[in-house]
């Protein structure tokens, strides 16, 4: 399925200002006699600098985001005044959460007594008390810092920002050049002059869309809202990937590391505001590898109400809200509210289903400028039925100090700063959950459908809607699904493609022909419509039709590693296996990692007699696809011809623990037993493999000769004779029969 998304509408991003305190003037205070004891006792040594290096200097450093150092005592001295100020005024350091409405991580609020502490220091005269106690200054690193990363991405060529000016989007495209797909455990941003990034954040271009959309996207792309192809299977976003000023390396969970693979993009978007001088530009992506996939999956999910959002010329208290139910149980991990310079009262919480409410976030002042990403101390788990709610005030009056218009005129929803917003994305882990079927999709599914009641054209909700229901073998509501789309994109390749993928899963081969075939006259270079007209017309044995669509795709799609496999496949079925392998190796050297053809060369392998080269490349196979059951029990086929008997059997558990009911499964496994010596637990698996086909006779023969192997002579002579009641002329039951002792 192809998954659609758009920066704005599937992705969440970070957007942090350090606001360059200067609009009060930098004013040498002049001691003066202290009457409070407890004021002359505040000093910088003592109370002061541990206050500032714990909450302050990560941007206010040299080098830093902010605009001014505070790593030492003579730096405070001279911005003495305006820190009292902003700090009295909670404007810094920059932190919208109320407390009390969720406990986040990396908290920057200061408590009630750092701000006291802070102000008598200031009215008692700054004293610096013996700087020799004070503690030492924090370190700030110029290098990356948490060391040389695996692979670093840079811009391909600088862009220079003009002196002044409005603010710019831009959005930068960073190839991932690597064969192979690596997990990232962290991802540092290096946005080349912090101090006119507002904010960048990072979005994952699974089939470099965005970059074909845009022919010279060297030079960056203007933009605040992108919109990109997610590719043909479901990978939701679930990461905040993002840039701020006091913490430039993204560290994930180590269950949680998020997946780069071969051709995909990372796109920096980035906002920059001019500083009063030209700025050169030059932005760089540090990626740190893990050893492990990820083990958890989280999602991001989004209420929103841009539909309703259009606010009268000095209306103080506009309102939009929107609600969702959690299908499954989930817990939160984090949470982006986002609105524009209107917002107000930005409110986020949680009604159970036992009609408790739970509070998730506050913000009563809203700034843009000082928006952030939150995440949760601890996760916030919310059951299964749970209601997710947003509440938005917007403030379109003259009153409100961060109105851009003036007087204030209408506004509506839009991506342009000028325009308004009303987004709350929140990051959650599902828990619980039932084998078989991935949460996500049911959170999907419901996100989807949510939408719709709101908006029945919206077209993106149509399609992760239908793609999503493909995902949960529910054919019949996606064939509706699509073809409700095509009302409204008649001509739609996507949709096209999408919905003969729904109709060849639910059985209807023919129709599904005819639609992918639709699809490729629609757009002749429509790879993926062309692949999966090749790959039915395969399964149709269709080999030459099949074999013309696979060139076909090459053709237009020179670096689609699945259409060289297609073509290998159709060439095979043709008998030209030389031709096959050429093919075979040909998607290797574009993706090392692709399935087919490590599957297809796997087996050929073993068909030549080569079981060290098969189990080599079906293991890389097996890595791919853990719950492909072929691919396993041809990767055990081949330990056991290299005698290689416990790898052998480790494969062919896991796959029978897959599929329990597989009878093959466990009569391979029975066989295998065999030959390692494990009379008893193959007879075990042989019995399990004729209950659940009890029809085999050569289960039946196998089991007899496992029998009498170990001196059961009479079950031995049953199992046989079982075999020759399904099969009377059976030679194999009937000389195995003849060669039992008498009794």
């Amino acid at each position: 399925m192809f998954h659609r998304t758009s920066l704005m509408e599937m992705k969440a991003f970070r957007c942090i200002f350090v606001v360059l305190i200067c609009s009060v003037p930098a004013i040498m205070p002049v001691a003066t006699q202290a009457n409070d004891t407890a004021e002359t006792s505040v000093t910088w040594s003592r109370q002061i600098a541990p206050i500032f290096y714990k909450n302050c200097t990560s941007c206010h450093h040299p080098g830093g985001a902010g605009p001014f150092s505070l790593l030492q005592y003579q730096d405070a001295l001279r911005h003495g005044l305006q820190i009292a100020a902003v700090t009295r005024s909670r404007y810094m350091p920059p932190w919208l959460p109320e407390p009390g409405y969720g406990d986040f991580v990396e908290n920057r609020r200061l408590s009630d007594s750092d701000v006291m502490l802070i102000q008598k220091w200031v009215r008692s005269g700054m004293s610096p008390g013996s700087l020799q106690e004070a503690p030492a200054p924090p370190r700030y690193v110029s290098d990356w810092v948490l060391g040389k990363p695996d692979l670093i991405l840079s811009m391909e060529r600088p862009f220079v920002l003009n002196a002044s000016g409005a603010d710019i989007f831009r959005n930068f495209i960073f190839s991932y050049p690597l064969r192979q797909t690596h997990f990232i455990r962290a991802m540092e941003i290096r946005p080349g002059v912090p101090q006119v990034v507002h904010h960048a954040n990072v979005l994952i271009d699974r089939t470099a869309s965005f970059r074909h959309e845009h022919p010279h996207w060297e030079d960056g792309i203007p933009g605040m809202d992108i919109t990109m192809d997610a590719g043909n299977t479901f990978d939701p976003e679930g990461h905040f990937l993002f840039w701020k000023p006091d913490t430039p390396a993204l560290i994930e969970e180590p269950e949680m590391p998020w997946r780069l693979d071969p051709g995909n993009d990372l796109i920096l978007n980035m906002h920059l505001k001019p500083s009063g001088k030209p700025e050169t530009i030059v932005a760089s992506i540090g990626l740190y590898f893990s050893k492990e996939s990820a083990s958890k999956k989280p999602m991001l999910l989004q209420l929103e109400d841009d539909h309703d959002l259009d606010i009268p010329a000095g209306k103080r208290d506009f309102i939009v809200q929107d609600d969702l139910t959690l299908p499954v149980d989930v817990n939160v991990l984090g949470i982006y509210p986002h609105a524009h310079y209107l917002g107000k009262k930005l409110e986020g919480w949680a009604v159970l289903p036992d009609g408790r409410k739970k509070w998730l976030i506050r913000i009563s002042d809203w700034d843009i400028d000082r928006q952030s990403v939150y995440r949760y101390r601890k996760p916030v788990f919310l059951p299964k039925a749970t209601v997710l709610h947003m509440r938005y005030l917007y403030d379109n009056s003259a009153e409100n100090v961060h109105n851009p218009n003036s007087p204030p005129v209408r506004v509506r929803a839009g991506n342009r700063s000028v325009d308004e917003m009303a987004h709350l994305w929140i990051q959650v882990l599902p828990a619980n959950a039932s084998p078989g079927t991935d949460p996500r999709l049911l959170l999907e599914e419901a996100w989807m459908k949510h939408r719709l009641q709101k908006e029945p054209a919206d077209i993106v909700a149509l399609y992760n809607l239908a793609s999503a229901l493909v995902a949960l073998r529910e054919y019949g509501q996606a064939t509706s699904a699509y073809r409700r789309l095509l009302v409204i994109e008649p001509d739609s390749v996507r949709t096209l493609n999408g919905l003969g993928t729904a109709l060849e899963n639910d059985g209807n081969r023919e129709e599904a022909m005819k639609v992918y075939r639709q699809a490729v006259a629609a757009d002749p270079k429509a790879c993926d419509a062309r692949f999966n007209l090749g790959t039915l017309e395969l399964k149709s044995v269709q080999l030459a039709d099949a074999e013309r669509q696979f060139l076909e795709d090459i053709h237009d799609c020179p670096e689609d590693a699945t259409a060289y496999s297609g073509l290998g496949v159709a060439l095979a079925g043709e008998g030209h296996l030389d031709s096959a392998r050429d093919q075979f190796r040909h998607a290797l050297a574009l993706n090392p990692q692709e399935f087919t053809a490590l599957y297809q060369l796997g087996e050929m392998a073993i068909e030549s007699g080569k079981p060290m080269e098969a189990a080599v490349l079906l293991s890389d196979a097996v890595k791919q696809h853990p719950d492909d059951l072929d691919a396993r029990e041809h990767l055990a086929l081949a330990y056991a011809q290299s005698n290689r008997l416990e790898d052998a059997l480790t494969q062919l558990r896991v796959a029978a623990a897959f599929a329990p009911s597989n009878a093959d499964l466990h009569a391979l496994l029975s066989q295998v037993l065999s030959e390692a010596g494990q009379l008893q637990q193959a007879i075990k698996e042989q019995n399990i493999a004729l209950h659940l086909r009890p029809d085999d006779v050569d289960g039946w023969n196998n089991l007899g000769v496992l029998e009498a192997r170990t001196g059961r002579s009479i079950a031995a002579r049953s199992d046989f004779l079982r075999a020759l009641q399904l099969a009377p002329d059976d030679p194999q039951a009937r000389s195995n029969l003849t060669h039992l002792p008498a009794h």
